[in-house]
């Protein structure tokens, strides 16, 4: 991915031909570095594409990617919400009432 980066950062700084020694001093001047033989990898198969048309590609393929938060709830998963905000309240409460304030507020 570093190497990706990199070589993205060269094409954004405006060389449209990235090759090694390019990719090389901008994995350098952040720390990082990579074997010559991944760097060369990336190269071959980057060689003589259209950026822009391998993001769009790739952005079409992660959309259907299905993304944590987005499925529907189980059933019963909206009846059982309320029930488990009651439960973490009443415990909280009852927790505050044992002598747990021990004097102090937080907004004091």
């Amino acid at each position: 991915m570093r190497i990706i980066g990199a070589y993205l950062l060269a094409v954004l700084g405006g060389n449209e031909t990235p090759d090694k020694a390019a990719i090389t001093k901008i994995l350098s001047a952040v720390g990082a570095s990579a074997e010559d033989d991944q760097i060369e990898k990336v190269l071959s198969e980057l060689k003589g594409k259209d950026l822009d048309a391998l993001i769009a590609e790739g952005s079409k393929k992660i959309s259907s990617v299905p993304a944590g938060g987005a499925a529907a709830p189980a059933a019963g998963g909206a009846a059982a919400a309320p029930a488990a905000k009651a439960e973490a309240k009443k415990k909280s409460s009852s927790e505050e009432s044992a002598g747990g304030d021990m004097g102090f507020s937080l907004f004091d």
